[in-house]
């Protein structure tokens, strides 16, 4: 029930309006951080960290509204302000400064608040003057079908471990599983959406899954470290936010790059 209204929740909203999608995934931006922080920095208040709260969601806000179209491009010239701002925050805190939060805090913004901020640009191809629904109801087609028969495939037939160190249940049998489902998602696509050549959407497949793997891994390795289960608990059954987009926060770069560049 959780992973349908999930779906419905984000398709909806990218059917809906690229503001309706800009306003989901704020929500979903701040509880992200709020999990990352809360697994990289269990001691700090956030009561007293408010400022990196309200950095992270401006970081999101600047690529959202950028990538959108919205505002001019010019003004990604003040993400090269974030680590002096940081930096300046820290010398003056009573407390005392910590190069390690420092280091905790400018990560969350590039693990967390950039991929976000970044499906909000997947509505706008270089080429095209209007909006497009196409890549991004895409991605998350081919990062669910991809994370579904992954998981069947290694279930049924998995032996062979992926990365047992940090993630024991991964096989590389899943991932083939998973990858081959992804082929025929992006084939599918290719027949709704004309965004993309077949070959193009095939490309972008293999893209996502490869990335996407590594971002499960990531973020299970980020967990093994905190010694938790989830992130979170903010979707009943499925974890929290990084729980629910490992895959797509990893993936989103690359994906970007790859659509913006070739």
């Amino acid at each position: 029930m959780t992973g349908f209204f999930f779906l419905v929740a984000v398709i909806g909203s990218i059917v809906a309006h690229p503001l309706a999608f800009f306003v989901l995934f704020s929500f979903f931006t701040l509880v992200g951080l709020n999990e990352f922080f809360l697994l990289t920095a269990k001691n700090d208040s956030r009561k007293k960290n408010i400022l990196y709260y309200i950095l992270g969601m401006f970081f999101y806000f600047l690529v959202a509204l950028i990538g959108l179209g919205l505002i001019d491009i010019r003004y990604a010239y003040l993400i090269l302000l974030l680590l002096p701002v940081i930096i300046i925050f820290e010398l003056f805190r009573k407390e005392g400064a910590g190069w390690n939060r420092i280091g905790i805090y400018f990560t969350g913004f590039f693990y967390v608040s950039l991929p976000f901020g970044l499906l909000n640009a997947l509505f706008v191809l270089p080429d095209r003057g209007e909006y497009v629904i196409g890549i991004l109801i895409g991605m998350f087609v081919i990062v669910w079908s991809s994370d579904i028969f992954a998981y069947l495939t290694g279930s049924m037939f998995g032996k062979h471990r992926l990365f047992e160190r940090i993630s024991p249940k991964k096989s590389w049998e899943g991932s083939i599983g998973g990858l081959v489902f992804a082929l025929l998602a992006a084939y599918v696509l290719s027949l709704f959406f004309t965004e993309l050549s077949l070959t193009r959407w095939l490309i972008l497949a293999v893209i996502i899954v490869i990335t996407g793997t590594l971002g499960d891994l990531s973020e299970s390795f980020l967990k093994r470290k905190a010694g938790v289960k989830d992130s979170g608990n903010i979707f009943p059954g499925h974890g929290g936010v990084l729980d629910r987009f490992d895959a797509t926060l990893f993936a989103v770069p690359f994906v970007f790059v790859y659509i913006n560049l070739f």
